[in-house]
């Protein structure tokens, strides 16, 4: 887990970077948002500098999720890269419009830190190969047709009055020349 003890971070972040590199288990994610289907533990690894009375990590998480094709709902394995960053300090000086997290007890936690930055960094839609090969996408169904607007336009005139509307064309024709 990425728990760390500020008497571990004080001693050790005093003298230079303290680096980390662990797995995480955030699993729990696919309970809590429903376009995430499946994601494997996730490695993050990175740096706590201590900066004054402020704890500063930086952070890189990656890992794989898999998500639904906004297309065709089929799986679809996305890879997740994020780099970010996090602040805490002493509570009498922890300031959450700043983004300076206040610590709370001898323990910093990352973990909700991590579920927050894969959330905050998931796609709004992802597609599968292919949903992006135009030939293989549904344009029919039972009950329902896709399609643009000027074929909506084209079939919503009435066959009766279609003479009218080549008459119409070439009247307008004729004004133009």
């Amino acid at each position: 887990m990425v728990k760390f003890s500020i008497a571990q971070l004080r001693k050790s972040a005093h003298q230079e970077a303290f680096a980390f590199d662990d797995t995480v288990d955030v699993s729990e994610l696919e309970v809590m948002n429903n376009d995430i289907r499946k994601i494997d533990p996730v490695h993050v690894t990175g740096q706590c500098f201590l900066q004054g009375e402020q704890f500063i990590f930086d952070l890189r998480i990656q890992g794989e999720l898999i998500l639904p094709c906004a297309r065709t709902l089929a799986d679809v394995p996305y890879t997740l890269d994020v780099r970010a960053s996090e602040i805490f300090a002493d509570s009498d000086i922890g300031d959450e419009e700043n983004e300076i997290y206040p610590i709370e007890g001898e323990v910093i936690d990352l973990t909700p830190y991590i579920k927050e930055h894969i959330l905050l960094n998931i796609p709004y839609r992802v597609y599968s190969k292919d949903a992006l090969n135009q030939e293989n996408t549904l344009t029919k169904g039972q009950g329902w047709e896709f399609f643009t607007e000027e074929e909506k336009q084209e079939k919503n005139v009435d066959p009766r009055l279609k003479k009218l509307e080549s008459l119409l064309k070439e009247n307008k024709n004729d004004k133009e020349e």
